[in-house]
């Protein structure tokens, strides 16, 4: 078999493994990155991201550096507030019902400002995200804190990005080149056996980032990890995340960690195909729910759709959409709600209905107990807090009272015609189980001993979300683990070389 060396070689190119490439051939290490999809597909789940990035900020001025500068309208017209590490460390406890592992935790936060300014550096540019932040009527944007940057081009601006560096660089990559199984011996790991056009071969490394991601392509991984269902969901990323790095680290005896029957997984449009595809990006995202409501085929709401702000509470709607009879809820807006809705609501694949009166609109909906459907509408418009006004640059407190599932913020009866209703369904993400590592992102065992030579990044990590997960946190987690892991991994290449 043919066989290959190098220092570090690192498993997966989304931003996880790319941040990992630039970060170790900086020290100086010779790096081979593999990447299962072929050149056109390249970048994994990051590819498909919207591009938000959650960091700790103090205010504007730790913005405008990594925006390149601000005009003085944007600094007028917005107001950007700040985002403690302090707010960092409570909403991940507060989504993660506070099981998020403390030492990940803190590799986040603690290294997310200077993060986001060493991929500044690679030539990744941000601008501000405006799309998350609420807009008010006289023009003026109040930031809601966390994810105040989105990467410029999305996740595909994100990717291009950091292969420029990684080019730049000298990095080694091969495309269309899968990880089959690790190669170890008394020593620990010391490469990987690759398919690249059904040929096999070998790489030898002092160190290996597996950084390929989660199971959530995979439809059996899902059903057994997940639960019953999960194989009738629709992937929102890439369709070659299907476990195998997972695998091949537990066949070995990693010690797999954290909430592997959780998932990030949202509100995605019916007509959404199975997996999604590069030229569709986030379209079929419907995260406008706080402006109306959502019933299901009873025609009865099922969450409190008001129950925070959306960066902390839309990567978990999808399960709940995928526990509903069929897998299927509707989004329903009044004319005030869908004045609101961001764009992708708009695009000519939607699986939109409108009319104007409520009975014309359900009249169309296939599959829904339109009666329920009309007394559940009754009911929450009756059930308003009418002493309380509505306010979007804030939680209001303007719920519902004396119903079974509230509306705790941002209630608003769906009184004013024309009337608009969305399909959806569960939409996956990624998953949150993972492998166990230490604050080096180094790998353990299942006796919890560090595997000499393997280390984990990105959504191979277990331990940082479970259930649910602050928004932006994830690009974020990716490059910073990344980062760290290629850190440990060059000091790893080095200490093997003094001993020689």
């Amino acid at each position: 078999m043919e066989s290959r060396e190098t220092d570090v070689l690192i498993v997966g190119a989304g931003l996880a493994g790319l941040s990992a490439a630039v970060a170790a051939r900086q020290t100086g290490a010779r790096v081979t990155l593999l990447e299962r999809a072929p050149f056109e597909e390249r970048g994994g789940n990051s590819r498909f991201s919207n591009g938000a990035m959650r960091a700790v900020y103090q205010g504007v001025e730790d913005i405008d550096p990594l925006v390149g500068g601000l005009t003085e309208d944007e600094r007028k017209r917005a107001d950007f507030g700040s985002y403690s590490r302090e707010q960092y460390y409570e909403d991940i406890g507060r989504v993660t019902q506070y099981r998020s592992e403390i030492t990940m935790a803190e590799m986040l936060v603690e290294n997310s400002r200077s993060t986001m300014l060493w991929l500044a550096r690679q030539g990744v540019r941000f601008l501000p995200l405006y799309e998350w932040q609420v807009h008010l009527a006289d023009g003026s944007i109040k930031f809601s804190g966390g994810s105040a940057v989105e990467i410029n081009g999305a996740g595909q601006g994100a990717s291009d990005a950091m292969f420029a560096a990684a080019e730049r660089e000298g990095v080694d990559i091969l495309y269309d080149a899968r990880a089959i199984r690790l190669i170890e011996d008394a020593e620990g790991v010391t490469g990987v056996v690759a398919r690249q056009e059904r040929r096999e071969f070998e790489i030898h490394a002092c160190a290996v980032i597996l950084a390929c991601g989660g199971f959530e392509a995979n439809a059996e991984m899902r059903t057994r990890y997940l639960g019953p269902s999960w194989e009738l969901a629709k992937v929102r990323g890439s369709r070659f995340n299907t476990g195998d790095g997972l695998r091949m680290a537990l066949d070995i005896g990693a010690m797999p960690f954290g909430n592997w029957s959780g998932c990030h997984s949202s509100s995605w449009d019916l007509n959404a195909p199975d997996v999604n595809e590069l030229e569709y990006g986030t379209i079929f995202k419907r995260d406008d729910y706080l402006e109306g409501i959502v019933v299901n085929a009873d025609g009865k709401r099922f969450f409190d759709e008001g129950a925070d702000i959306r960066a902390l509470t839309y990567a978990k709607l999808g399960r709940a959409i995928l526990a509903q009879p069929g897998q299927v809820a509707w989004q329903i807006f009044d004319a005030r709600g869908a004045e609101r809705l961001h764009g992708e609501y708009r695009v000519r694949q939607s699986a939109r209905f409108t009319a104007g009166t409520l009975e014309a609109l359900v009249s169309q909906i296939e599959g829904i107990d339109r009666v329920a459907f009309l007394a559940t509408v009754s009911e929450f418009n009756a059930a308003i807090r009418g002493d309380v006004p509505y306010d979007p640059a804030r939680k209001d407190g303007r719920g519902t009272t004396g119903l079974a599932i509230p509306k705790s913020n941002w209630a608003r009866a769906i009184s004013e015609p024309p009337f608009e209703a969305y399909a959806v369904t569960c939409g996956i993400t990624f998953t949150f189980g993972g492998l166990r590592v230490d604050s080096n992102c180094r790998v353990k065992d299942v006796d919890d001993r560090i595997i000499p030579g393997l280390f984990a990044a990105g959504e191979m990590i277990g331990g940082l979300f479970y259930f649910n997960y602050p928004g932006g946190s994830g690009l974020m987690s990716a490059a910073v683990s990344g980062k760290q892991a290629s850190m440990a991994a060059a000091e790893s290449k080095s200490r093997n070389a003094s001993e020689q």
